[in-house]
């Protein structure tokens, strides 16, 4: 008969100290990612820097001794100087203050037409993702409507209709730009619905309003992040490209877009009077597209290990 030898508390210790660590241990949350990924990248440190920089100059605008509105005929297309650093326009205002004011209608349009982009996207493809069948068919084939119309062009037709305004543009930019970011959350959402924990509200009665709020949007978070970060640098440029048409913000007020379609008649003479706002431009939406991929890449889930 076999006889078992019984274990004393001096290997339960032995096990406790020589066993291989908890691999939970090793786990990194988002945020850990995010500041690993952002020291590790030095191009997003720039760029993060120059957005800064390009906000701050912007909110600091009306600091300036120069009116962005005031006329002077007389000093108009002036050369840069110490006096005015990036000259003037063809009215004889200084283009650097206008550059500023320029950047805070274009910051605000991409930035309060990307809200109201993710949040009529989020809660469309929630909703399809969500109820599935035929409602999911019939929803995303609306989709495929309006994604097969030219977007620009739509919002060029619509934009005429009203009035040149910043709210008109923020409405116009944010309604027809959503397509993108419902696409994503339909598809995450027909991957956390079958989730255990999902199941489980279902199954304890928890009403779908509240599956939806309280168990899908918040596990949603890191990808809505990742499109609307995405979706600024497209707004910014959309409202510029609007601007530079004609059917944007209206003169006299200051957009990069429309300084850009005032400087083509001057290009010749004056090239800098489209360096200065294409720079800008440029700086502005590079900046965006190098710190939303490192913003993709730090929030990948597969990362969290």
């Amino acid at each position: 008969m076999r006889t078992e030898t019984p274990y004393t508390p001096e290997d339960f210790q032995f096990v406790r100290e020589n066993q291989a660590p908890d691999d939970r241990s090793y786990a990194r949350s988002p945020l850990q990612n995010l500041k690993q990924s952002f020291r590790a990248n030095p191009m997003a440190k720039a760029a993060l820097f120059l957005l800064l920089l390009l906000l701050l100059s912007a909110l600091l605008a009306p600091l300036s001794p120069y009116d962005p509105y005031e006329l002077d005929p007389q000093n108009k297309l002036a050369l840069p100087s110490a006096q005015h650093p990036f000259g003037t326009d063809d009215m004889g205002r200084d283009y650097l203050t206008r550059a500023l004011y320029g950047g805070r209608v274009s910051l605000v349009v991409g930035l309060f037409s990307v809200c109201i982009s993710t949040t009529v996207g989020t809660l469309y493809g929630t909703v399809s993702g969500y109820i599935g069948g035929r409602v999911d068919i019939y929803m995303m084939r609306l989709i495929d409507i309006v994604v097969s119309v030219p977007g620009f062009l739509l919002i060029v037709v619509i934009n005429t209709f009203f009035t040149p305004s910043i709210l008109t543009l923020v409405l116009v930019i944010g309604m027809f730009t959503w397509q993108g970011v419902a696409r994503i959350t339909r598809a995450e959402t027909l991957s956390l619905k079958k989730r255990d924990f999902v199941l489980a509200a279902r199954a304890l009665g928890v009403g779908h309003l509240r599956i939806i709020v309280r168990h899908i949007v918040p596990n949603l978070v890191n990808q809505i992040l990742v499109a609307a970060s995405v979706s600024v640098a497209n707004a910014i440029m959309l409202e510029s490209s609007l601007s530079f048409l004609g059917y944007g913000i209206s003169v006299p007020m200051a957009s990069w877009g429309g300084m850009l379609q005032n400087a083509q008649t001057y290009i010749l003479d004056r090239p800098l009077m489209a360096v200065f706002p294409g720079i800008f431009i440029l700086l502005t939406i590079l900046s965006l597209n190098i710190l939303s991929d490192m913003l993709r890449d730090a929030l990948n889930p597969k990362l969290n290990q």
